[in-house]
């Protein structure tokens, strides 16, 4: 599954996770997006910093998320809940060997495990720079569109200082053990 420009940042283009209808797809921070990236990880030292990873996560809404309504609200909780299972999910298995990591709430912006940073993260914006997606204006939000899905997406990160193999074989034990259902 080719997306995005296919920059230098890029360590693992865009894969599915089986039976949850999310993509993800890991990246060194690129240059575009470093200040705002290390805003939000202000914790972290400059050098835990330069080995942060984003997981960029996209997962297709039964809905289009534009618009509006009781049965689009109930997706968006559904896909929240996907991804907030397996973002802690992820956590767990990573903090257990010893590895920096975070997820964004995809409602806020805000890190969910590390609360002191008050800096909010554009998942708009990150999936622009990270994979080239489009962005389109929907009154007065900017709304990425998946390439496939169009949008009916809903994009959420995930932020790692473990080295990309490590985290790899933990997405795969993730995945492999079934935590998180949609």
């Amino acid at each position: 599954m080719s997306s995005g420009r296919g920059g230098g940042h890029v360590l693992t283009p865009a894969t599915l996770v089986g039976g949850l209808d999310l993509e993800y797809s890991i990246h060194t921070v690129p240059l575009a997006q470093r200040d705002d990236v290390l805003a939000v990880v202000s914790m972290l030292s400059k050098e835990e910093a330069k080995d942060l990873k984003v997981v960029a996560t996209c997962q297709r809404a039964r809905e289009d998320l534009v618009t509006v309504g009781e049965q689009v609200e109930r997706e968006k909780d559904r896909l929240l809940l996907v991804f907030t299972s397996w973002a802690k999910a992820l956590c767990a298995s990573l903090d257990k060997d010893g590895h920096w990591c975070d997820y964004i709430d995809p409602c806020s912006g805000l890190l969910m495990v590390h609360k002191e940073s008050q800096a909010v993260y554009d998942e708009v914006a990150a999936l622009s720079v990270l994979r080239g997606y489009k962005c389109s204006n929907a009154g007065c939000c900017k709304v990425v569109l998946h390439p496939n899905w169009g949008s009916f997406i809903y994009p959420a990160t995930f932020l790692t200082t473990a080295p990309h193999d490590v985290l790899l074989r933990h997405i795969g034990a993730i995945e492999a053990k079934d935590h998180v259902k949609g």
